[in-house]
């Protein structure tokens, strides 16, 4: 019987990996520290739901056009040049954050810009890093790492925007922006220790033609297009990230404290899916896990939104109201749901790909898994300017279920698909 608790051994089996891991894990708490400051920045300048979900659109057109052609630059170069290169691009983007809030420019347009810079970097180192771990670790540690990928999400949007809530009441913009340079900074040590990673098979040159076989591949392959638009049905149509600063200075109240609260529950319930993701590995019919935890995230995001209509306002006094904890507790489930999705999608994409192309079909998972909340926050940012916050969640969730619904309609074989015949 498999043990309940996270499989460790991806971490004892590789050094590299395991260096890899931790850098991953250092950055991600920075990036999340200023994922969340740019939100409350943009808010504190403009006062306006619309502008924050603004920096969604900012962040997602560097991530589709770089996401794709940077799968390119993985499968045509070394791969741990392409992440140290990258990885030093994104500690100068912090400092732009750092310098800008130093000298108190108060720029929306700057924002936007170094949020494009800093997620067109992302959007090529990510599918290098996930395309290394193949090259680092046998197939059946896969789910585990995938697992410990979580783990390490998990971990860094709790730590950052609870950090971030606290550190933005101490030290300003400023000073949280700096946090997030020194832990990039540490993560690039760890990244320039991996060893060469160079391509295997034929190399393409990187180009629009390279892209464009990926793309076909993807075409043609259809139970790892599913894991690709399930995620997308629930990324854009209910990610309610974008609702949080205004939640939290109108229905539940509390502010930036309650922001990081309701950002680190989705991250918290990550962080325990993982720990307790065991068992996961023994999973045989994988498509259908996916299809349960993306219902069981809809179903999460439409009770939030219940429990923010039935939130009469902040208490008396301006703090915090009791729902608030509701609203967290049913975050926290959301999180848990789409921890499990995340490693079963990972798991097919990377165990059903061959290594010449898993740059290529990174890239475009990384278009969907990041580009996808960012298009959500669009999305949930203009509904919400309509019909409000609270609205805004409920339809949000329904939707997603209507569409998973008949995406599973559509593709039925993807229920049956099976890890131990990994067809793509």
């Amino acid at each position: 019987m498999p043990s309940l608790l996270i499989d460790l051994g991806p971490l004892r089996a590789s050094a590299p990996y395991r260096r890899m891991w931790l850098g991953a894990s250092l950055s991600g708490i920075g990036t999340s520290l200023t994922t969340v400051a740019v939100g409350l920045q943009v808010y504190d300048l403009t006062g306006s739901t619309f502008n924050v979900g603004l920096v969604g659109f900012f962040a997602l057109v560097p991530l589709v056009a770089l996401g794709l052609y940077g799968g390119a630059v993985v499968d045509a170069y070394d791969r741990r040049r392409v992440v140290v290169a990258t990885s030093t691009g994104l500690l100068l983007v912090g400092v732009g954050f750092t310098g800008q809030a130093l000298f108190d420019v108060g720029s929306v347009g700057l924002l936007y810009g170094l949020v494009a810079a800093q997620n067109g970097l992302f959007a090529i180192n990510n599918p290098a890093r996930t395309a290394i771990v193949p090259r680092l670790l046998p197939i059946g540690l896969l789910p585990a790492a995938n697992a410990l990928t979580n783990l390490s999400m998990g971990l860094s949007h709790t730590l950052g925007p609870l950090l971030a809530g606290v550190l933005i009441g101490w030290w300003g913009y400023p000073g949280t922006y700096l946090i997030e340079v020194g832990l990039v900074a540490v993560a690039l040590a760890t990244l320039v220790a991996l060893p060469s990673i160079p391509p295997e098979g034929e190399v393409r040159r990187a180009g629009l033609a390279s892209v464009w076989e990926g793309l076909r591949f993807l075409g043609t392959r259809p139970n790892v297009r599913m894991t690709f638009l399930v995620d997308l049905a629930a990324m854009v149509l209910a990610m309610p990230r974008v609702l949080f600063p205004a939640i939290g200075a109108t229905a539940l109240g509390g502010g930036a404290t309650t922001v990081g609260l309701l950002t680190a529950g989705i991250a918290l319930g990550t962080m325990a899916a993982s720990l307790l993701s065991g068992p996961l590995g023994a999973v045989r019919r994988q498509g259908l896990a996916v299809l349960v935890s993306v219902a069981g995230w809809a179903v999460a995001i439409t009770v939030f939104g219940l429990i923010v209509v039935a939130a009469p306002g902040p208490a008396p006094g301006g703090g915090a109201h009791p729902l608030l904890w509701a609203a967290v507790a049913v975050l926290l489930l959301a999180g848990a749901a789409d921890a499990v999705s995340s490693v079963f999608r990972m798991t097919i994409l990377q165990a059903a790909t061959p290594d010449a192309l898993r740059g290529r079909l990174q890239g475009v998972f990384i278009v969907v898994v990041a580009g996808g909340p960012q298009l959500g926050q669009l999305v949930l940012g203009a509904t919400a300017q309509l019909t409000g916050e609270a609205v805004a969640a409920v339809a949000g969730g329904l939707a997603c279920l209507v569409v998973l619904a008949a995406l599973a309609r559509h593709q039925p074989t993807f229920a049956h698909y099976d890890a131990r015949d990994p067809t793509p």
